[in-house]
């Protein structure tokens, strides 16, 4: 099978929301079927549910994908990052994004296990502290390329109770089959 198929799962149907159920199942591989994309389980899986993800939206009509974390002051990462000054580390938001790159690949049924690959600019316009309630990750699908390989390219905003803290531009996403091994 080349890359140029889009087989899915025999048992996976879209839908246009996940709950956090849905995304272990995805972690776990049972999603998008065995050697396909999967998001982390357990504590770097980034977000608690996604609320929206189409085929035609976002800013370039290819596609968006919109995810939440509730944030609670007991999350693993404001114990350790910083001692009496706790944040959340922006490479785990920026983690959130490059996972929901991965996921909106393997739920347009293109096969393989994903990898990020990059990202072109990055900004930090705030922070995430342990009395915010919730991120919404909001990712853009910019285009996806089909060849040897498939890779994903979006744009992405971190919004922490309403306020846009982090924007990104060309995050890159690639699935990877035993054809073309990263």
């Amino acid at each position: 099978m080349n890359s140029s198929t889009k087989p899915r799962s025999d048992h996976f149907v879209p839908k246009d929301a996940y709950d956090m159920e849905d995304l272990v199942e995805c972690g776990h591989g049972r999603l998008f079927g065995p050697g396909n994309a999967k998001l982390p389980i357990g504590n770097m899986l980034m977000m608690d549910r996604i609320t929206e993800i189409t085929s035609d939206g976002g800013e370039y009509g290819r596609g968006q994908i919109v995810a939440e974390l509730d944030i609670k002051p007991g999350l693993w990462f404001f114990a350790c990052h910083f001692d009496g000054d706790p944040v959340m580390p922006g490479c785990l938001g920026l983690d959130a994004l490059w996972q929901l790159v991965g996921f909106f690949l393997g739920w347009s049924g293109y096969p393989g296990r994903g990898r990020a690959l990059g990202s072109g600019e990055v900004r930090f316009a705030g922070e995430v502290l342990p009395d915010a309630k919730k991120v919404i990750y909001d990712l853009s699908i910019k285009r996806v390329i089909n060849r040897s390989l498939v890779l994903g390219i979006a744009d992405g905003s971190v919004i922490v109770d309403g306020k846009t803290i982090y924007t990104t531009k060309s995050l890159k996403v690639g699935l990877f089959t035993p054809e073309n091994a990263f």
